[in-house]
């Protein structure tokens, strides 16, 4: 180890009557085993600086330092286990690349590893690239991580492939502003609470957020690109999620799957999946304000989904607007559709007439697709006549009592995005 500058600050407060305390920073320089060797020699408190070049990885912190890089240091492992354990509190990795782990499932092997002694550690401003799994937070309270840069290997198939960040017994923990590609999921949450996830960008993946058994979460400003699923929260209460985008993802763009208590607010869903909103045995959730748009199927509704309320929202250009089968009508109130041909006698910005989405010969196609056939028919066409002008013969399903004039406009990052496709 290269010893340039030690520069030693005294830790002023009640530790003196113990005596003097010292943190140094420490400049390490590349060479064999430098790194392994500044991290045996470090005191709680040390910051190890490293010069650019490339590091021996595979080490296991057990003391609260810090390894700074400049963007340049470079730390590769060894291919067997994680490239950083870390097993101590506030630890920080930063400004470091981290690549080169093991291909272990079973241990997680990963870019950098907290156990449940690394409370209030933190990842950030890193690019980890060539890992199973980019970070794996298992039960360490309070992490960060954030401002990484997160691309997992695309060597096996999708669902053989890690995440880049598993959250697992970890609450606090909150990742921010990271971009992450390719492996199986952005972020997989498993059995933890009281986490957030902030603006942080996703991209080729599996699903973009994945929840299982993850309660009083916040989910906002995140953006799916072009993944199978952007946001799933599944077996999980009170999240919020608000303001996120999904573009162009490929199954869904949110998934509620007994997802209880939510709510959801704000979002955009945007582009040709195959359901926009899929709600599945979800109840008791706030569904408001979201713009959902150009999906084969708006919001599919299904496994006794129940007291849901769902308003302010705007279904635009969906080729089914809503899936939904019932022998009752449901009200939902306060929600704009393009494909209601409205009028607004006194100007009030609400439509003068309730609105149903849909009618019986949607329910026949829906259980029996081959009748697609007879969309042209006269029997077909004198049949929505009818329940047009005799509301009576109209089958279960939902009623908007307020339907509105207008919908709220896209987000910005959402327009520029349908603009760069036309």
């Amino acid at each position: 180890m290269n010893l340039t500058v030690r520069t030693v600050s005294v830790l002023l407060g009640s530790t003196l009557l113990a005596g003097a305390a010292f943190a140094a920073d420490i400049r390490v320089e590349p060479g064999p085993d430098a790194l392994v060797r500044a991290v045996e020699l470090a005191q709680p408190g040390d910051r190890l600086i490293l010069a650019s070049g490339s590091y021996q990885g595979g080490l296991v912190l057990t003391r609260p330092i810090e390894i700074v890089g400049n963007g340049e240091a470079h730390v590769a492992g060894t291919g067997i286990g994680s490239v950083i354990t870390i097993d101590a509190p506030d630890v920080v990795i930063e400004g470091l690349k981290l690549t080169g782990s093991g291909t272990s499932h079973e241990t997680i092997d990963s870019g950098v590893q907290m156990t449940k002694k690394a409370l209030r550690a933190i990842v950030r401003n890193n690019w980890l690239e060539d890992n199973l799994y980019g970070v794996d937070i298992h039960g360490a309270r309070d992490a960060l991580v954030e401002n990484n840069t997160i691309i997992g290997g695309d060597d096996r198939l999708m669902n053989r492939r890690g995440n880049g960040v598993y959250v697992w017994n970890a609450p606090g923990a909150t990742a921010s502003g990271n971009t992450i590609r390719q492996g199986r999921d952005g972020i997989f949450v498993n059995t933890s609470q009281d986490n957030t996830f902030i603006n942080n960008r996703f991209e080729d993946l599996r699903f973009a957020i994945h929840y299982m058994n993850a309660d009083d979460s916040e989910v906002s400003g995140n953006i799916s690109i072009g993944n199978h699923l952007g946001y799933a929260i599944m077996f999980s209460k009170r999240v919020t999620m608000r303001d996120n985008i999904s573009l162009d993802d490929r199954d869904h763009g949110i998934m509620l799957n007994y997802a209880n208590d939510a709510v959801i607010e704000g979002n955009a869903v945007v582009g040709g999946g195959e359901k926009c909103l899929f709600v599945y045995n979800a109840n008791k959730n706030l569904i408001r304000g979201n713009r959902i748009e150009g999906c084969e199927i708006g919001i599919h509704f299904t496994g006794g989904s129940a007291r849901n309320e769902i308003s302010g929202n705007a279904f635009v250009g969906n080729r089914t607007q809503i899936k939904f089968v019932s022998t009752k009508d449901h009200v939902w109130s306060g929600n704009y559709w393009s494909d209601h041909a409205a009028y607004d006698v006194n100007g009030d910005g609400i439509a003068d007439q309730a609105f149903r989405p849909n009618d019986a010969m949607d329910q026949v196609l829906w259980t029996q697709p081959s009748a697609k056939l007879l969309l042209g028919s006269p029997a077909v066409q004198l049949l929505r006549w009818a329940q047009s002008e005799f509301p009576a013969l109209l089958p279960g399903g939902i009623v908007d009592d307020r339907p509105l004039m207008k919908p709220h406009e896209l987000p910005e990052t959402a327009r520029n995005w349908k603009a760069s496709l036309q």
